[in-house]
């Protein structure tokens, strides 16, 4: 979606990142450096650099499990958000998790396999 269009609305924002309108607006009170401009009839209006800066905060929330408070020291720390860098840190974590829970699930099968021996 981002790219073909200067500005999104909130609705194709949250569309694209998976998030409720609600919790965007509340970031929004949360993360100074998250102000989408308003247009003439008072609509947000979400440039590409603000849409970044969505997924990096979801990304540092529900990825990596911040506070609110850790996040927008993080937020605050990295000004310049490497879109690139973090959609690789994020499939590095996917992976990660994907790995942890197939190992869980073979010690499971394993478990399960000596219970039917006995």
């Amino acid at each position: 979606m981002v790219g073909s269009k200067i500005y999104y609305s909130i609705s194709e924002v949250c569309r694209e990142v998976g998030l409720e309108q609600h919790v965007l607006r509340y970031w929004e009170t949360e993360f100074p450096s998250l102000r989408p401009k308003k247009n003439r009839a008072g609509n947000r209006a979400y440039r590409k650099k603000e849409i970044d800066l969505v997924k990096y905060i979801k990304f540092l929330l529900y990825d990596k499990k911040y506070t609110i408070q850790g996040a927008k020291k993080v937020v605050n720390d990295n000004k310049n958000v490497d879109v690139e860098a973090l959609e690789q840190e994020q499939a590095e974590t996917i992976i990660s998790i994907k790995k942890s829970q197939i190992n869980e699930i073979r010690n499971d099968l394993r478990a399960l396999l000596e219970l039917i021996k006995k």
